[in-house]
Order: C-alpha cells, then sequence, then structure tokens
C-alpha cells in the first residue's frame, strides 16, 4: 500500500495461481474437501518467469492491499459540517467513507461472504493512454427476516456536559428509543453511561416479559427518558465498563456488540484510542464482541472515534437529525447486527503489461501489508449482511493497451466456522473505454466519482497536495450531482448535490 494518492507503478507480472476467475463479477474456486478447514490456506501470488521472486511475490508495486471498512462518520460529519456554514478540517475528509456513503446495485452472493463486481470508465485521454476511474464493489445478502441471530447490545452513552448542545443527548435519547421498539422479544440490551465516571443505569436486560407499563420496554424508556448531561468525558471508563458487561451478558450463538454513542471529545483518563482499548483485555478474540461507534455533536473527536472503531473490528456512523438516527438505528442496526464475514481482506493486482500507474482512492488507515493478505491471523475488517463495500483506484494505461488490467481478490473469514474463503473479479481495458461524464458510465460509478472528487477538494483546498487526475471545480460536480440526483431519483444523491453547493457558497 501506498500512502495519500501516492502512485503505484507495474514492476514486475503477477499470476494468481489456482482463481477462477469471471470477468466483471466472479468467484474462487476453493475444493469441497477444503472448504470446511480451519487449516486451508489460499494459493500465494505465483513467480513469474525471467522475474525475481521477491518482486513477484508482493514486494512490487503492481499489489494494493487493504482490510475492508463500511465507516460513513466522515461524511455524515462533513455535511453536518457544511450545513452548519463551516468547510470541514480536511484532516477528518476520508474519501473511502464519502464513497461508501452512498447504495450501490451490486448482485449478492448466495451465502456468506461476498460478491465481486468490476467496472470504471475513462476520466482523462483519448487513445487508451491516459487516465481511467476503476472501481471493485463487494456486496454481502442481505438479512432475512427472521434468520438473524439474537442481539446482545450494550450502548455506552456519553452525558458529559458537552453532550448538552442541541442535537447530541436529546438525539441520542431519541435513537435508544426507537432502539427498543425495534429490538426483537429474544434481543437483549444494556445501558452504562460516562462522565467524570462510568456507572450501569440498566443491566443487559432480555426485551422479553411483562406488558403495558410494567413491560421491559417500559422501564428501559424510563432509562432512558432519565439520562442528563453531567460533567467531564472520560470515555475510557465508560468504554471499559461497557466492555465489561458486555462479557458478563455474552451468548454463545448471538452477536454481542458495544455501541458507543457519544462526541468522543474525552478530557479526562485515558485519552488515546490504544490505552482505552487495552483495558478490553481479551473481548473481541475470547468473546466475539465489535464496537459500532456513532458520532453526534458539531464539535467531534472524529480521528479517535474511528480508531476506536477500527481496533474493535466495527464501524462508524454519523447522526446529526432524527431522520438519520431511524435509519441507523431502526432501518439498519436491528437487521444487520449478524456477521457475514470475519478480518475481510481485499487485494487488487495491477498487470504490468498493461497499467503505467495507480492510486487507490482513500483507505489510508486500513492498509495491509502486501504479503499479509492470506495470513489470517491479521486483523481485517467486520462486515455485516447487506454491506457493500467500494474501492476507487484512479489507473493510468500505458498507450495502446489492450487487454487484462487487474485482478481483485477478496479474502474473510466464515463468520461461525473460521474458514477462510476467496471471491475474485477481473478487469480489462475495454471496461475503462467509455466516458465517465458523458452517460456512458453507469449512474452509480458517477455517484462514487462525484463523492470522491468533493473529498478530494475538501481534502485538499488549503493544503496544496496533489489531486485527482483531471480534477473538477465544484460547480462542475454541483452540476453532475443534481443531474445525478435527478435520473437516480436518490434523497442520498441529492444531498450530496446540497452538501457540494454549501462549499460552493463557502469558497466563493
Amino acid at each position: 500500500m501506498r500512502g495519500r494518492y501516492g502512485y503505484g507503478s507495474c514492476a514486475a507480472a503477477l499470476a494468481v495461481g489456482a482463481l477462477v476467475l469471471v470477468a466483471g463479477c466472479g468467484t474462487t474456486a476453493v475444493p469441497d474437501h477444503e472448504r470446511n478447514s480451519g487449516g486451508y490456506t489460499a494459493p500465494a501470488p505465483a513467480p513469474v518467469s525471467g522475474v525475481p521472486e521477491d518482486e513477484a511475490s508482493g514486494a512490487s508495486d503492481q499489489l494494493s492491499t487493504f482490510a475492508l471498512d463500511v465507516d460513513t462518520a466522515s461524511y455524515g460529519f462533513a455535511q453536518r459540517t457544511l450545513a452548519g456554514g463551516a468547510l470541514p478540517d480536511p484532516k477528518t475528509v476520508r474519501a473511502e467513507e464519502f464513497v461508501n456513503s452512498f447504495r450501490q446495485d451490486y448482485p449478492q452472493p448466495k451465502g456468506n461472504g461476498f460478491s465481486v463486481t468490476t467496472d470504471g470508465a475513462r476520466i482523462s485521454g483519448v487513445d487508451g493512454d491516459g487516465w481511467s476511474l476503476m472501481r471493485v464493489g463487494l456486496a454481502t445478502r442481505e438479512a432475512e427476516d427472521g434468520q438473524r441471530p439474537p442481539a446482545v447490545l450494550t450502548f455506552v452513552v456519553d452525558v458529559s456536559g458537552s453532550m448538552g448542545e442541541p442535537g447530541r443527548l436529546d438525539l441520542v435519547r431519541k435513537a435508544l428509543g426507537m432502539t427498543v421498539d425495534a429490538l426483537r422479544a429474544d434481543d437483549a440490551m444494556g445501558i452504562v453511561t460516562f462522565s467524570g465516571t462510568a456507572k450501569v443505569a440498566l443491566p443487559v436486560t432480555r426485551l422479553s416479559g411483562g406488558s403495558g407499563s410494567g413491560s421491559v420496554r417500559s422501564r428501559i424508556h424510563e432509562v432512558i427518558d432519565s439520562l442528563r448531561p453531567d460533567a467531564s468525558t472520560n470515555l475510557a471508563a465508560g468504554v471499559k465498563t461497557g466492555y465489561a458487561q458486555a462479557e458478563r451478558a455474552a451468548r454463545q450463538g448471538a452477536t454481542n456488540r458495544v455501541v458507543l454513542l457519544s462526541d468522543a471529545l474525552a478530557n479526562t483518563g485515558d485519552t488515546s484510542a490504544d490505552g482505552i482499548l487495552r483495558q478490553i483485555g481479551d473481548a473481541r478474540s475470547e468473546y466475539g464482541i465489535t464496537l459500532f461507534g456513532v458520532g453526534v455533536g458539531s464539535s467531534y473527536g472524529d480521528e479517535l472515534m474511528e480508531q476506536l472503531a477500527d481496533k474493535g473490528d466495527g464501524h462508524t456512523s454519523y447522526v446529526s437529525t432524527t431522520a438519520q438516527a431511524r435509519k441507523v438505528f431502526v432501518e439498519q442496526l436491528p437487521v444487520n447486527v449478524g456477521l457475514r464475514a470475519r478480518d475481510a481482506k481485499a487485494q487488487v493486482a495491477f498487470d504490468p503489461a498493461t497499467v503505467a500507474g495507480y492510486r487507490l482512492i482513500g483507505y489510508e488507515d486500513r492498509a495491509v501489508a502486501d504479503g499479509d493478505f492470506r495470513d489470517d491471523r491479521v486483523d481485517g475488517g467486520e462486515i455485516g449482511p447487506g454491506h457493500t463495500v467500494t474501492a476507487l483506484y484512479a489507473v493510468r494505461l500505458k498507450e495502446g493497451a489492450d487487454g487484462h488490467v487487474a485482478t481483485a481478490t477478496v479474502r474473510w473469514q466464515d463468520p461461525s466456522t473460521r474458514a477462510p474463503r476467496e471471491a475474485s473479479g477481473q478487469v480489462d481495458t475495454a471496461a475503462l473505454s467509455g466516458d465517465l461524464w458523458t452517460g456512458k458510465a453507469s449512474p452509480r460509478l458517477r455517484v462514487d466519482a462525484v463523492a470522491a472528487y468533493f473529498a478530494d477538494i475538501l481534502r485538499t483546498y488549503d493544503t496544496g497536495e496533489e489531486q485527482l487526475p483531471d480534477p473538477l471545480s465544484l460547480a462542475q460536480l454541483s452540476r453532475h450531482a443534481h443531474a445525478l440526483a435527478k435520473l437516480t431519483e436518490d434523497s442520498a444523491v441529492t444531498g450530496l448535490a446540497t452538501a457540494i453547493d454549501q462549499a460552493r457558497e463557502l469558497r466563493a
């Protein structure tokens, strides 16, 4: 992996042995007798004749490897900041989270794991020697009604003084109330609050039992309604106490998760992500507990929340309105509470015969050493049902290039058996030949491109760093976004167009 928007050069050919590849969307064939073997190791890239083995086995720049990520908090926080009349801090802008905030139309696989879809379009150049945008799209199967495992959710709620601002604790109370009503009777939830210290407001409790005003749900609503802001922010104490509750309540066969709701502005106790998560010990490996971080507030510790979620095998989101809270806590959390894949990683191998250079757009914080792709001891991303993951590459083809461009492979562990699985897809030069902006590319690819270019402008407007190939102005992006909003009839794309317009006004 290169650094932020760094170039990769294809220095040696790569052959991925024993993979059955399907153009556009494909899977890796794994023999049936090896599918359920926890010791199965997929074949490593094979050395190419005449090329030193260290160059063909992952040490060269032809490989791009990263852990999968479904975080979206960076985009949500940028929307909130722009709506409030300010440009977001460039350090909080992560392009992959902008791109992954939008709906995709990738086909779903039949079982656990991923489908792999690849496509792209030309950004610049007319004879195959310019830059193209290449997309690698991954999708998991949606949860079926009644088929998900029970959920054991421990909510860790920030009630520090800063949470008294409108749109913080009041929004959290609404979100928790909606969650109580959306969960099933065999689910369980607990609430830990923290300010200067942490306390258990509600031990983890199953939602079954009682009726009317004497029901478990009614008692939980009373606890939620009683939450009030207090003093300083000892986030470490909250996380430690929350994980202790989650460990005590963990159920085999259930999805055990800690949900942190906070502005992540820690100012008391241990305030580093490493220090905070060091206190939770073996919760991940022993109990399978994952962390879902939900950010709130106009001032928000984005970096700390992202680090906590990454190290806690989870992901982040950000909410600033009741509608967003309903989407996250009612539409997504109860349905997607299970897992489709553990420790998921992606590796894209570029063909040096056709590719002169490439850039991975985003994922800087999710880099994995190329040689660790098939090392299942190396942490990846945890992906739930109905999730999509999109990775965009800017790819510069060689003059007159024709044929294979890249092979994209995703590797994960089955959430139940821990057996490794792989799926792959290919992209060739024909898939990158159409023009990105003239309408020949798919609408969803163009939405992804607008989101990526918008993130790049916000990330670089004060730094002078190199932008993506053939950069567009905010005015040009606005025109594309409004046209796509009309074409897709998608309110999320309309929101993107609005955010771009707000950035234009602030930069005018």
